[in-house]
């Protein structure tokens, strides 16, 4: 009792101190029929690209770093880095050859075993191998089950133990043995493992380890949670998240992983489909790190026309019949291609830009071709569905670019705004500061939703173990993760997609720093339609708003079940953390006295929310388009 009222005076005392500060002004929603027209459906969406391990030691489940041993190059001997080994040279070499059975992988590792379990040189207890600690530990979870697949040959007989184990060896989580005569490896054999953790570490490690001597080759050494989304391979506390931002479209393969620095390191779709075993993997030299490609082309669903026929083919067409064989025999949604990423200015991406237009518009009519040219500002002198724009830049700059669509051209390609952005001071490592300018900014976009298709936020995921850019959405390490002020952002924006939008009118004679825009959307969960008025409040000072829905008619506002959700905190520089993941999230509170008419406080440096629960009489929105029918 004492510390509610110890707040209440906090609040009291800190609304003297600001009173003077407070500013007024008023927000006018035209909520009439004629005032309202669809957003576009695919308006917000997700950009995902192999960066800061977004997909190797994050999205993708697979714990095993370097399962193939082709990290270190194709001549050997090669390094086998993070593979590390148990024992030393009096009792194990390790070294790589040519000899796997995978043509595309032809690197594996060859273990001597020098002890015993018996004679002068006898093994230790625990044996010797070697052990790979996963990307900065693999998360064991107890009561969990984990699939350990790896292919063995050896001169003789073996018995391997086969665990996950703490960092340093010393706790044992999971274990069990492959045991077999010499006649069953004496060529490679797939082996598979099911292991039961008995206890949790977040730190964990897998160890290959034998008292028996004699020569063992592995190659191909994988573990995956049996716990994947929908059993996909997906990891899915952070697929989780996706989906709560209900994006309508995905960015993929994307941005600079695709091109490479050099030629011989881009991204080459046909190598990252099939059996994953065989899949070669590649150094992505941009980044500066080492993919498996088990997460590829086909997981997620340029070369191009090839590319689009794995996607959209018949099941009886070349690179079709190989999608259907890995298990899909429907087509994806491949609606979009964009040619080049940030190529425009290169000398020879016109030319060649037409020569990838004119080949797939021929095979594919009804494919959207997307150029790197921004024809924001003036007409594009080539052919194209859409123009893509990108934007990395200070708070202050982006929220300014709430209005960079305003004078767009209304005719002609629209705009893919596929990466965006507040970088450098500003940004922090994921400030509120940041995530308010950017609220700003996607006001905008869906206030200009007529000339803007489609946008998408990035980077998307950092594994807080390799950052490669800064700042992100979405941060995790092996068994931890937290959004970002930005991610909380583009949760407000989840229902836009396919909303009408309405004239939000602010009418301010002191203040610069706001920006508003309403919707109507319908709840897929309670099937209720809401008034959604959004206020980004991008100034220091407190502001008084009256907001007035016209249009309406009396008693349209439903007497409860309206709320309303704030993002701000004490300061605008907070970031969120492993520690205090919560720090900076929305704060979700039932609406008092909603209406028509009401007046409402926004905090300085805040993004404000309110949901008005339409009564049945009222509009449905989406594809339903307006409709009074039940009056």
């Amino acid at each position: 009792m004492k510390a509610v009222v110890l707040l209440c005076c906090c609040c009291c005392f800190l609304f003297q101190c600001f009173a003077d500060t407070n500013q007024t002004a008023e927000l006018l929603v035209d909520a009439s029929q004629s005032s309202g027209r669809l957003i576009s459906p695919t308006l917000f969406g997700i950009f995902f690209e192999e960066i800061n391990h977004a997909g190797a030691g994050g999205l993708w489940a697979e714990l095993v770093s370097n399962r193939g041993f082709e990290a270190g190059g194709p001549n050997t001997p090669s390094n086998i880095d993070p593979w590390s080994i148990i024992g030393n040279e009096s009792s194990l070499l390790v070294s790589t050859d040519r000899s796997s059975c995978f043509e595309r992988n032809k690197v594996a590792l060859q273990m001597e075993v020098l002890c015993d379990s018996q004679g002068a040189n006898i093994c230790p207890p625990g044996g010797v191998g070697i052990y790979n600690p996963g990307f900065w530990g693999m998360n064991v979870e107890k009561g969990k089950t984990y699939s350990v697949i790896l292919y063995v040959r050896s001169s003789g007989a073996i018995n391997v133990s086969v665990s996950l184990t703490s960092s340093n060896g010393l706790q044992t989580l999971a274990a069990d043995n492959i045991i077999a005569s010499v006649s069953e490896v004496s060529n490679w054999t797939k082996f598979k493992v099911l292991l039961e953790a008995k206890g949790t570490n977040p730190s964990s490690r897998l160890q290959l380890t034998t008292t028996t001597k004699g020569l063992i080759w592995f190659d191909q050494v994988s573990v995956m949670p049996l716990d994947t989304y929908k059993g996909h391979g997906f990891r899915k506390d952070l697929v989780d998240m996706l989906a709560d931002l209900k994006p309508q479209f995905i960015r993929f393969p994307g941005g600079c992983f695709v091109e490479g620095e050099w030629l011989r390191n881009a991204f080459r779709w046909k190598e990252t489909i099939g059996p994953w075993e065989e899949r070669p993997g590649h150094f992505g030299d941009v980044w500066m790190y080492w993919t498996d490609d088990g997460l590829g082309y086909f997981e997620f669903l340029q070369e191009a026309l090839d590319g689009i026929e794995f996607a959209r083919g018949d099941s009886d067409s070349t690179w079709g019949s190989l999608r259907a064989a890995m298990g899909h025999p429907e087509p994806f949604d491949l609606r979009y291609v964009a040619v080049g990423n940030e190529d425009c200015g290169k000398k020879n991406y016109r030319g060649n830009y037409l020569k990838f237009y004119s080949a797939i518009k021929r095979a594919y009519p009804d494919i959207q071709i997307i150029s790197n040219c921004d024809g924001s500002s003036q007409p594009l002198d080539h052919p194209a569905d859409l123009y893509d724009f990108h934007v990395y830049t200070s708070a202050s700059n982006m929220f300014s670019m709430a209005h960079r669509f305003d004078r767009a051209p209304r005719k002609g390609p629209k705009a893919f705004v596929s990466e965006y952005a507040v970088t450098g001071k500003d940004a922090g490592a994921g400030s509120l500061l940041a995530a308010l300018a950017e609220a700003g900014f996607l006001i905008g976009l869906e206030k200009n939703s007529d000339v803007v298709e489609m946008a998408s936020y990035a980077p998307l995921f950092v594994n807080a173990n390799n950052k490669r850019w800064n700042p992100d959405a979405i941060v995790f390490n092996s068994s931890q993760l937290y959004g970002t002020p930005s991610y909380w952002v583009q949760c407000f924006f989840s229902e836009s997609s396919g909303a009408t939008i309405f004239n939000a009118t602010l009418q301010t004679n002191s203040s610069t720093s706001l920006l508003a825009s309403a919707i109507s959307w319908k709840s897929a969960e309670d099937q209720n339609t809401y008034l959604r008025i959004k206020i980004v409040n991008f100034g220091s000072n407190i502001v008084n708003l009256r907001i007035r829905v016209d249009g309406l008619g009396p008693n349209f506002v439903g007497l409860s079940g309206s709320n309303k959700t704030v993002l701000t905190s004490k300061n605008v520089m907070d970031e969120n953390s492993f520690g205090e993941p919560k720090k900076v999230t929305p704060n979700l509170s039932l609406l008092e006295q909603a209406g028509e008419e009401m007046d409402v406080g926004l905090s300085a440096h805040s993004f404000t929310s309110i949901d008005l629960l339409m009564e049945p009489s009222y509009i449905r929105t989406g594809a339903d388009s307006f409709s009074l029918s039940s009056i």
